[in-house]
């Protein structure tokens, strides 16, 4: 596949190696554009560190969560890996938000994270056209504004039509345990220097974020009858719409809370956080705060909780969610013990912040490649994202449009009302980031039309028709999209007559009928779901059993769609609105920084990103309503 020339002269590259697409980093988002790209059909290497960290899971072993098991559910529609990985390596499932609407739903899955690198390992290593180098990138080669390869700290020139940077927290990182700094991308793992130098030197602008993770906890030393119980589901919900029932052993988390002794030995030790005493100036996450933080910030708190959560079957590794601290080792443990359940603690190490570079995102374009740099695409935490979920979706879509432009296609882009992903791109480009950029659902104005339930109806067509999808995928789809048209139907044909029903609908809690009606308005009812539908109409559950494979799953779709339907058809009218703006395309019409019809401020923004569309234009902060209805007046002149 790749294509080798020998150097023999000395003090040069000792080999040269070319490829369609070269990514640069072996995290979620670098695992899921190597295998988008590959599968895609494009020669492909991917180059890591350490090949046995693989989809390292650097802070808590889980995935999934509010919005971001949307996009799990997104990237596994498009064809991606996430979602079968952590189905096989999940060790604790549960769907957040249950008491709330379809639309928040959330899958999360806890995870054995060696289990989950060695999955990932076997994916990529099954997977045709695609190569592994366990090597380090130290520059980018560009020529002519194009990016044609890059080269490694062991004297490798990889040439490649196209670059994906997928670095993750590694460019120039710096590790902060109270004062003391050490230069690194994780813990024991060395950081990348040379390579932000040889790539802002062409024009990309760069600055520095910080990320933290909490302390790490031998389970022997732990008073669990001192904790809360926090048990899993059963049920039928996973990640993957084609992955096999869970096969690990399904375990329990557990929940305590702080107190006022834990916070007055964090407060005593604050002079020698590198947050408060100057070390540390980059921006972290605010809505993954250090226990420091949440301890300045809500002064009047008397407790916070934690969640212990088992780091893998076989281990004795725990994992303290809301615990992140930069604080010294001594403060961290001192202040475990005031805990009754860590009176006894024992460590394997501390929780530490961590500084790194990103770039500018709204120097990108929709399809994640560079306005700056041809053929150079960036995803994950060198945008300024951060979490597993967000690098996997941009890395599926870098890897898309990567394989896109080596055969000379055009590019994969997704609306916001498309997809979490296409969310989260847009707010990249068109808005930038000045903290970490965390996916919530309040960032979807679309929401019920992005449901975890239904991603690969928005999706998997799309994806098989790249070629990304398989057809296994594309199958199953078909398949769930059949057994839910049999499901609509029968309830919107079915008349219902209240002696049938009125009794149950009584022991139910909802008023009688007093008219007939068909079997989808009586769905409608918050009262009414369609286990207490199928036993109104016996033709229902009779063509429910008769589905061949995931009739769970089938049904809770159809029921979303039925409940709902109103709110989900009043969001598509709103967001077809929308789509009318985002055809209107508007680069290379407008000279910005001479049209006196719109304020200053919009000129300037306007000018630095350049947006594609009209829509894209309404969305960059500083843009108003009135500069938009300006730049209208001017198109259509």
């Amino acid at each position: 596949m790749a294509t080798f020339f020998p150097n023999h002269q000395p003090q040069k590259m000792s080999y040269r190696l070319h490829y369609d697409v070269v990514v640069v980093g072996g995290g979620h988002a670098g695992c899921e554009a190597a295998t988008a790209a590959a599968n895609m059909g494009a020669a492909t290497l991917l180059v890591t560190m350490d090949m046995n960290k693989i989809a390292q899971m650097s802070c808590n072993p889980a995935v999934g969560g509010i919005a971001k098991g949307q996009i799990v559910r997104e990237i596994d529609a498009l064809g991606g890996q996430m979602g079968i990985v952590t189905d096989a390596t999940a060790i604790q499932f549960r769907m957040l938000n249950r008491s709330k609407g379809p639309a928040v739903w959330s899958p999360r899955a806890q995870c054995d994270r060696g289990k989950f690198i060695w999955k990932w390992r076997e994916v990529l290593d099954s997977t045709p056209h695609l190569d592994i180098l366990q090597d380090q990138v130290d520059g980018l080669i560009v020529e002519e504004g194009t990016a044609v390869g890059v080269t490694t700290i062991w004297g490798m020139e990889i040439r490649a039509n196209c670059v994906i940077i997928t670095a993750g927290t590694f460019l120039n990182g710096l590790l902060h345990i109270g004062r003391k700094q050490v230069a690194g991308g994780r813990i024991a793992e060395p950081a990348v220097a040379k390579l932000t130098e040889s790539i802002t030197r062409h024009g990309i602008t760069t600055a520095r974020m910080k990320t933290g993770t909490p302390v790490r906890i031998d389970k022997r030393s732990v008073h669990f009858e001192d904790l809360e119980v926090q048990d899993g589901e059963h049920d039928f919900h996973q990640f993957s719409f084609i992955s096999k029932p869970r096969p690990l052993q399904q375990l329990t988390c557990w929940i305590c809370y702080t107190n006022p002794e834990v916070h007055q030995v964090l407060l005593s030790g604050l002079a020698d956080s590198p947050l408060y005493n100057g070390q540390i100036q980059s921006i972290g996450p605010r809505y993954c705060p250090s226990i420091e933080t949440k301890l300045v910030t809500f002064p009047d708190r008397t407790q916070h909780m934690l969640f212990l959560e088992p780091e893998g079957e076989n281990t004795n590794e725990m994992y303290l969610n809301g615990f992140s601290s930069s604080m010294p080792m001594d403060v961290q443990i001192e202040a475990l013990r005031r805990i009754p359940a860590f009176r006894d603690l024992k460590v394997y190490r501390p929780g530490y912040a961590i500084e790194y570079d990103f770039f500018d995102p709204t120097q990108l374009k929709h399809s994640l490649e560079s306005k700056v740099i041809a053929h150079l695409f960036m995803a994950g935490q060198v945008n300024g994202t951060t979490g597993y979920e967000e690098a996997g979706g941009q890395g599926t879509v870098a890897g898309i449009n990567a394989a896109l432009l080596c055969g000379g296609g055009q590019p994969f882009l997704m609306q916001r009302d498309e997809s979490y992903i296409g969310v989260l791109i847009d707010d990249l480009v068109t808005k930038g980031v000045d903290e970490p950029y965390r996916m919530f659902t309040s960032r979807a104005e679309y929401r019920i039309l992005l449901r975890q339930d239904d991603a690969d109806a928005r999706l998997t067509e799309r994806a098989y028709e790249l070629g990304l999808a398989t057809r296994e995928r594309y199958d199953w789809w078909l398949e769930k999209k059949e057994g839910i048209q049999r499901i609509l139907q029968i309830c919107q044909q079915t008349a219902i007559h209240p002696k049938d029903v009125n009794g149950m609908l009584e022991h139910l809690g909802t008023t009688p009928l007093h008219y007939g009606c068909k079997a989808v308005d009586l769905l409608g009812r918050p009262q009414v779901d369609m286990t207490a539908l199928m036993e109104m109409v016996p033709r229902l559950k009779e063509t429910i059993e008769t589905l061949p494979n995931r009739k769970e799953e089938i049904t809770e779709a159809a029921e979303v769609l039925m409940k709902y339907k109103g709110y989900i058809d009043r969001e598509r009218v709103i967001a077809d609105k929308m789509r009318r703006l985002e055809d209107i395309k508007i680069k290379g019409h407008f000279d910005y920084m001479n049209m006196t019809q719109i304020s200053i401020e919009a000129r300037q923004k306007l000018a630095r990103i350049n947006p594609e569309t009209l829509a894209q234009a309404s969305r960059i902060p500083g843009v108003s309503p009135s500069d938009i209805n300006a730049m209208l007046v001017l198109m259509g002149r």
